[in-house]
């Protein structure tokens, strides 16, 4: 899906164009962190080989009687609270870590934060699931079903990564991020300009939890082809990246933030780099929280404005790449807010 047939920035139209707005932006991480040091103590690594190959130092991990419904509640909660809002008139949830099959987690957090019987769903889309359920309520917004749409993004990776493959565990944490999204003017900062998505089953076991079926007895665990993932994923992000870019009229050397998945310090300077954006343009806020999945761009948007490092009408592009494959991105002038932060 491209990203001018779906919200095309049209220059010359009135001001008064509607548009859709990040108005609030919250999140949630666990209190307990671990350490690399602490990982290293049970497995075949060391603090400099993940700080070298992945920069991350420390990772966050739910309590034992902590959910993944119990993050997105906070979250969600947190960037109503940003947002000065208390109803919103629907809920899109991106996860890859349910606390159940059946049914969806978005109508318990809808519940719970007080929302009542509104609409409310999850999405799926893994690591990309944030900017697909963006794009998805941007979509309820311009067909009129919604004036406002809470976008919620939780992850509980703890719960499915083996905790003795080195590949995986030290890679990725739980937490969780929201924004919420309001009808406005396509001329206000915080309106979403442009968006791309895109998808390839022909790679969908790159990125991988085992179903029933695929392994019907014993413990199924999340895997990633680490290698073929990195080069994909600075590919797809890039390509996307640029499209929004082109989409918006920008030229490169004009964004002012880039914040891609949050995956891999690596592939996050890659992505910078082949984009041709301004070093300081690539933002980096994985160190203390790791890959966050779908919750990982809200996650570092929080961090960064609240370290100064993304500021008002900035440019911004945000772009994820995740398991499908699927990836995505979304252009906008970073609006004026507050993140409301919280650990539980």
């Amino acid at each position: 899906m491209h990203a001018s047939e779906f919200a095309p920035v049209f220059r010359d139209e009135p001001d008064d164009r509607t548009g859709v707005v990040v108005a609030g932006l919250g999140t949630c991480l666990p209190r307990a962190e671990i350490s690399n040091a602490v990982l290293a103590e049970r497995l075949d690594t060391s603090d400099e080989w993940i700080r070298t190959r992945t920069g991350i130092a420390a990772r966050r991990r739910a309590a034992p009687d902590s959910s993944m419904t119990d993050l997105a509640c906070a979250a969600a909660a947190n960037a109503l609270r940003s947002a000065d809002r208390g109803a919103v008139d629907a809920l899109v949830l991106a996860t890859t870590t349910p606390d159940r099959p059946c049914p969806a987690a978005a109508p318990e957090v809808a519940h719970r934060v007080g929302l009542g019987t509104i609409p409310a769903f999850d999405v799926s889309a893994v690591c990309s699931g944030f900017l697909y359920a963006t794009a998805t309520a941007a979509g309820l917004i311009h067909a009129g079903i919604a004036d406002s749409v809470l976008v919620t993004a939780a992850e509980t990776y703890s719960r499915i990564v083996d905790p003795a493959d080195r590949s995986t565990a030290v890679i990725f944490g739980d937490g969780a991020g929201a924004v919420v999204l309001r009808r406005g003017s396509v001329r206000e900062a915080g309106a979403l300009l442009a968006f791309d998505l895109g998808s390839d089953g022909a790679d969908k076991d790159l990125i991988h939890l085992p179903g029933e079926r695929e392994q019907p007895a014993g413990r199924r665990w999340f895997t990633m082809a680490g290698r073929k993932v990195y080069l994909q994923a600075i590919e797809r992000m890039t390509h996307s990246a640029l499209r929004v870019i082109n989409d918006c009229g920008w030229t490169p050397e004009t964004v002012g933030a880039v914040v891609a998945h949050q995956a891999n310090a690596r592939i996050i300077g890659a992505v910078a780099d082949r984009l041709g954006v301004p070093p300081e343009a690539a933002l980096c806020e994985l160190a203390r929280v790791g890959n966050t999945g779908a919750a990982s761009i809200p996650v570092a948007l929080a961090d960064a404005v609240d370290g100064g490092r993304l500021r008002p009408d900035a440019r911004t592009v945000l772009t994820a790449f995740g398991g499908g494959l699927t990836w995505g991105s979304v252009a906008l002038t970073w609006p004026r807010l507050a993140p409301v932060r919280t650990e539980i």
